[in-house]
């Protein structure tokens, strides 16, 4: 398995094959999103974040996952058009991933590895799990689903200083 972060293989909602290295050394913030949560609205903030900061060197990145409560049961096409017309999602949307268990997509394994939750748990405990990188992939920050995405920007800030 491949323990650089950048490395890491992913496919776009749109079928199309990508690693974090193809962002360019900007700041990420990877999320595990889902379309019918009680954090759904979260994609609002998202979004804001994505507008304000993306110019400067951010970039959100939502990972649609279905192992809570079922709560992203639809296909690529239907999370698309959901997150576009409901919030106004234009960050990068990619494929439905695991993020835990025996099947978790190793960008997953790899953050949960490199920022444990509460008490040192590398199990995801919900949906809207947050992990802001740093450009060159060794900085990692984990933030809890109940976290609202506006609480991050000190973060963020100091990270695109």
């Amino acid at each position: 398995m491949n323990d650089n972060l950048l490395d890491i293989a992913c496919t776009s909602l749109g079928g199309e094959p990508k690693k974090l290295a193809d962002y360019g050394g900007k700041a990420l913030l990877v999320v595990n999103t889902a379309s019918k949560c009680g954090f759904t609205p979260q994609y609002q903030g998202l979004e804001a974040l994505w507008q304000a900061y993306r110019d400067q060197g951010l970039v959100v990145l939502g990972f649609p996952c279905n192992q809570f409560g079922k709560q992203e049961p639809g296909d690529e096409a239907a999370i698309s058009e959901f997150c576009e017309l409901n919030f106004g999602v234009s960050f990068p949307l990619f494929k439905k991933v695991d993020v835990n268990g025996p099947q978790a997509h190793p960008l997953f394994v790899q953050l949960k590895k490199r920022a444990p939750g509460l008490l040192g748990s590398q199990g995801i405990k919900w949906n809207f799990t947050k992990f802001l990188i740093s450009g060159d992939g060794k900085s990692v920050k984990r933030y809890a689903p109940t976290t609202k995405p506006e609480a991050l920007r000190a973060d963020i800030e100091a990270l695109l200083r």
